[in-house]
Order: structure tokens, then sequence, then C-alpha cells
């Protein structure tokens, strides 16, 4: 799935039921771990709160990552009607906290499911998002005489030059939508006659190699 929506910016909220605050803070969460890392931050920034309830969804369509807790509250009454909530907003990337504090007043295992469940609904309801754009990185070398040529067929499909090496030929790595990188593939293959083709590359890039087509 090249394209899904994320949150924008972080959002926090607070309802009240039966004397008991809910805060519930949404953020932008790219992998489990950052996810963990934001509970863990909310659990510090209030560490006096009763429960720290969490979902979180990685991820969108067939590649997804989830996780949820009750954090001690009666099992199922908390974390997954959080979960329901974050999926029911058909988005990815996205970490849940709802923090309590209680209030004294008990409220029964359908009160909690509700509770939760407004609370994430109304963060939800608050939150801003925007597409996401999976971009992938790759490389190309070519003749000088053909530089800014790729330069501006890099630039008309949104694609971002990270690195430039001149030697006998000019090898530019590059970042651009995953959709992109057929449009340009085939315009660099027509630019160069055929002898030229560009090279995805994984993450963590490498050098520069001769690629012919």
């Amino acid at each position: 799935m090249a394209h899904y929506r994320i949150p924008k910016q972080r959002c926090r909220v607070e309802i009240r039921v039966s004397n008991s605050r809910f805060i519930a803070t949404v953020s932008l969460a790219s992998t489990v771990k950052e996810a963990q890392a934001f509970v863990r931050e909310i659990r510090a920034e209030m560490p006096d709160a009763t429960h720290h309830v969490y979902a979180f969804r990685i991820g969108y369509g067939n590649t997804l990552s989830e996780g949820m807790s009750d954090d001690g509250e009666p099992s199922g009454t908390a974390g997954p009607p959080a979960m329901a909530v974050v999926r029911g907003a058909d988005i990815g990337d996205v970490a849940l906290v709802i923090t309590r504090y209680f209030g004294g007043t008990k409220l029964g295992t359908g009160g909690l499911v509700v509770a939760y469940t407004k609370a994430a609904q109304v963060a939800f309801e608050a939150l801003e998002t925007e597409q996401k754009v999976t971009r992938v990185r790759g490389e190309v070398r070519v003749p000088y005489a053909l530089l800014e040529r790729t330069r501006r067929v890099l630039n008309e499909q949104q694609g971002d030059i990270e690195h430039e090496s001149f030697e006998a030929d000019v090898c530019l790595r590059f970042r651009l939508p995953v959709e992109c990188f057929a449009a340009v593939t085939q315009s660099i293959h027509d630019l160069t006659a055929g002898c030229v083709t560009p090279t995805r590359l994984a993450d963590d890039g490498g050098e520069c190699e001769e690629h012919g087509g």
C-alpha cells in the first residue's frame, strides 16, 4: 500500500466520566519501537495516573503490526475498545494512549468500555491527518552530457537527489515515490538509448556502481 493517512501532529483531548479523568493522546509512530517509546513517554509525563491504556497500529493494509494493553483495567474493558476505534479510524502509523486518573467512583466493566471508547473517539475526531507517500531510494550513473536532463526527469517525478558523485560519469542517488520509479526508469532508459537503467536500493543505500541496461 503506497498511500494511506497518518497523524499530521500529536493530538490530546480530555473527557470526564463519573469524576474520572480520561486523557487521550494520539501520535505518529512509524515503527513498533516508536510506539513503545511513545507509551513510555506518556507514562513518564503522568506517573501519578491510575492507568495508561494503549493501542497502536503500525503500517497499513496487508503489512500491519498492532499492540494494545488494558494496563490493569479489567480484561477487555480498555485496550480492545481503544483498538476498535484505532482500526475504525482507517489510518496507519498511529499510537494512542488513554491515561486515566481514577475519580473515586467505580464504572463497572460496561462503563469502562463506554468511557475508553468515547475517549478514543473524541481524540480521533480532533486528530488532523495527512497522506503518507511511500518513497524508495535509487541510483543511476549517467554521462555528464545527460546530467541536467536526468535531474529534470527526477524532478518531474517528485524525486529528491540525495547525493551526486562526479567520476568518469555522474552517479546520482535519489529518493522518490514508489509509484514513480517505473516512470523514471523508462525515461532514463529512453534518454540513454537503452544503455542505462536506474537501480533500486535498500534503505541503507551503498556506494555507486556501474549499472547498464
